[in-house]
């Protein structure tokens, strides 16, 4: 059951993603991804699944929409439009609304030129890589191609925003437990799927909130505003002389935060902040989650609070399914994907904002005062191009280049080298508390990795 070479199809960290009406997002590409999807729920015994589905607001969106839904009504699926809405809202619809399935068209912080299409289960829970690669399969499989239902068995399409409110209520129900909320707040939405969803929740927020990144045009998502572009954030803070700030990415399912003086608070300080709070409530269980880039501070903190910490590969969906392992209940990334299991089974944006504002009013945290008293050790992400990633990762080149910075270390700090899983980049990232070392090391595999990748 291989994939037709023309679809090139290929599942990443974060779903299919591709520059739109182009190799793996053009709107044939999308139908097809639709019908197989839809064969790999009838092969799991749903006959006549319903699928909820939402996009971001790129201009693509509505193309690849209309494509990926004749895909699944062709296959029989009912299918249901919520239309521009974020990928955490239709995970939390899922849990709660009688679906059998869901998709997202969306590329997330990409530029808006690109696209992608993402599914999840009814749990609200990204597919497991076993699953994307058995759809993947069933595009070259000679089934889908007769698969054809006719007349009453061809699916329809309907509107779902009636279930928006599903996410909204349960939003505004959170914010309320914020505690104080007197004072100045900047949410910027990106010009992405919750540019309308901030509004609504944050209008009730009780004191000025300035909002920005919140007046898509197709073609602005990501554009200079959301958690790519942080400087933006620090500068709206500023200006509207705001206590703190709320970034989020063109999907909603990430948040970087800063304080009054500009100040970035990233995913690993949340996480800081959020697991301390659960752990005094007896509310955090068998420790916490988080990936390979969370920085070593995060960890030597958490231990001395006696919350436990386990590491896991890049990417929300693989933080949630060691959180399932282990039976944590929260788990993020550095980015700023926060997962609690209690709410979603992905990363929200405005849920994971919300609840740090609580657990800072509960631990009686000064926020403008956090950067102070986390002291990251010295970490560098750089980032090589390259069009044979495999090629560079298993070149013996890298492999001594690798073992000569960690001889360098000597227990003092980490490297960790790996693919992106959405672009052609290799990622390096260094950490040491001496931060010459750090500089010296990253540089050395950067020339490495250039020189294999040509």
């Amino acid at each position: 059951m291989a994939c037709p070479a023309k679809i090139r199809c290929m599942f990443g960290t974060d779903g299919v993603r591709d520059v739109a009406n182009r190799g793996m997002m053009t709107p044939e590409a999308a139908l097809s991804f639709g019908r197989a999807f839809v064969l790999f729920l009838v092969k799991r015994g749903v006959p006549r699944p319903k699928i909820l589905v939402c996009r971001d607001t790129r201009r693509s969106g509505a193309m690849l929409e209309s494509a990926l839904c004749a895909g699944m009504t062709s296959a029989g699926a009912e299918t249901y439009l919520l239309g521009v809405f974020p990928t955490p809202g239709i995970s939390r619809v899922l849990r709660n609304g009688g679906f059998d399935a869901g998709a997202v068209i969306s590329a997330s912080h990409n530029p808006a030129e690109y696209n992608g299409v993402k599914f999840f289960n009814s749990g609200g829970q990204k597919l497991k890589d076993g699953d994307e690669a058995e759809i993947e399969g069933y595009l070259g499989d000679d089934l889908l191609h007769d698969w054809r239902p006719t007349g009453a068995s061809i699916g329809d399409l309907r509107d779902a925003s009636s279930y928006r409110g599903i996410y909204l209520d349960w939003l505004n129900e959170l914010m309320s437990s914020v505690g104080t909320r007197d004072w100045p707040l900047v949410v910027d939405a990106a010009n992405g799927a919750a540019y309308a969803v901030a509004r609504e929740v944050f209008g009730g927020w009780g004191a000025p909130v300035a909002y920005c990144g919140v007046n898509p045009d197709g073609l602005n998502i990501n554009d200079g505003v959301g958690v790519i572009h942080m400087d933006n954030l620090a500068k709206e803070v500023s200006k509207n002389r705001a206590r703190v700030g709320i970034a989020l990415d063109g999907d909603a399912d990430r948040v970087l935060m800063c304080d009054s003086k500009g100040r970035p608070i990233d995913g690993d300080m949340m996480l800081w902040v959020i697991a301390r709070d659960m752990h005094r409530a007896g509310k955090l269980a068998d420790g916490m989650v988080t990936t390979v880039m969370s920085n070593m501070i995060l960890e030597e903190f958490l231990a001395s609070e006696g919350i436990k910490m386990c590491r896991c590969p890049v990417g929300d969906r693989y933080v949630f399914e060691r959180m399932l392992e282990i039976g944590a209940l929260l788990g993020g990334e550095q980015s700023g994907h926060i997962i609690m299991t209690e709410h979603a089974g992905t990363g929200d944006g405005i849920s994971a904002g919300l609840t740090f504002l609580k657990a800072c009013a509960s631990l009686g945290e000064d926020i403008d005062t956090l950067t102070d008293r986390f002291p990251r050790y010295p970490q560098i992400l750089e980032n090589v191009k390259t069009d044979d990633k495999e090629r560079v990762l298993s070149s013996p080149d890298l492999a001594d280049a690798a073992r000569i910075a960690g001889e360098k270390l000597a227990g003092r700090g980490r490297v960790l080298i790996r693919p992106s899983g959405t672009e052609p980049l290799v990622r390096i990232l260094v950490e040491s508390r001496d931060a010459d070392l750090t500089r010296e090391i990253c540089g050395d595999l950067k020339r490495v990795i250039a020189a294999i990748a040509g």
